[in-house]
């Protein structure tokens, strides 16, 4: 590697909008998120996947698709 064209590398505290903090390395000491994993819908599970099911029974049952066969 070549001297002086890197930049520093800090330990930077990453803070969301839940109020969760977490450590994780970054070339900024500070970092501010709108979601992280403790808030995100994905990962808590409280997505909507009722709404993604009924997309799929309305689309099974337009092309005739059945579970049973």
């Amino acid at each position: 590697m070549r001297e002086g064209i890197h930049p520093t590398y800090h330990q930077a505290t990453v803070t969301c909008n839940c109020g969760n903090t977490f450590v994780t390395g970054s070339t900024k000491n500070e970092i501010h998120v709108e979601v992280c994993s403790k808030c995100h819908p994905f990962y808590t599970g409280q997505q909507k996947a009722a709404s993604a099911r009924g997309r799929i029974d309305k689309f099974n049952r337009k092309y005739g698709m059945n579970e049973n066969k």
